[in-house]
């Protein structure tokens, strides 16, 4: 599971449990470290990704099952801690954190943010590197980034969001990012995988998706 995911997930799989007889065993970290994972033999059965690479190339390499791959959320980048993008070339402004734009959909997503604005070469230097969007958010939570490129799910499902500040940037600023999840090979026949697929496409399932701050396909 993406990382961003993690919060709306625990409400998914109390839902889940609590209307079938199947439990989930839940794993958490960036898109890109979870795909080589399952790359590397990792006993996954669904893959719920931040992306829509990851999830075809394991369908096109035979790792996935062809035809159950889906958009089941569409995630929404925010900078947390800040009012405007002015904030992130202010002179106050000394560290922003990003999740590593190489294994994470939303660290990619910031970075376009930053190249549109035209801001990359100056906020280049202040950057500080997570290696999910969790670890992202956490940076600033923490106090060890003054700003932080995020999920707003993330925002939402913080204690004290109320009091946090947040830009959001114009979805024309990145790409859409939308989450994919697929059913991996070895869970082709696995009945707990195939109702949790399901169960992703339900009412109930995408109403949850919405209230923790994602859009709906």
């Amino acid at each position: 599971m993406a990382a961003n995911f993690k919060t709306t997930l625990d409400e998914l799989e109390t839902a889940f449990e609590a209307s079938t007889a199947y439990e989930l065993d839940l794993v958490t970290g960036s898109t890109g470290k979870l795909y080589a994972q399952i790359i590397l033999g990792a006993p996954y059965d669904v893959f719920l990704a931040a992306d829509q690479v990851r999830p075809e190339r394991l369908v096109t390499d035979g790792e996935a099952v062809a035809g159950s791959q889906f958009t089941y959320a569409l995630g929404r980048l925010v900078l947390l801690g800040a009012e405007s993008a002015s904030d992130l070339n202010a002179p106050e402004t000394r560290s922003v954190a990003i999740a590593n734009p190489d294994l994470a959909p939303y660290g990619k997503a910031a970075k376009q943010v930053l190249d549109r604005l035209n801001l990359e070469d100056q906020v280049a230097p202040k950057l500080v590197l997570g290696e999910n969007v969790g670890q992202a958010f956490a940076f600033v939570t923490t106090r060890n980034a003054q700003l932080g490129f995020v999920s707003e799910a993330q925002v939402r499902a913080f204690e004290t969001s109320s009091d946090l500040r947040m830009w959001r940037p114009s979805p024309d600023l990145y790409d859409p990012i939308a989450q994919d999840v697929v059913l991996l090979q070895r869970a082709a026949e696995n009945s707990a995988a195939l109702a949790f697929i399901d169960f992703l496409k339900s009412e109930m399932a995408r109403e949850i998706i919405s209230r923790h701050g994602y859009d709906l396909p």
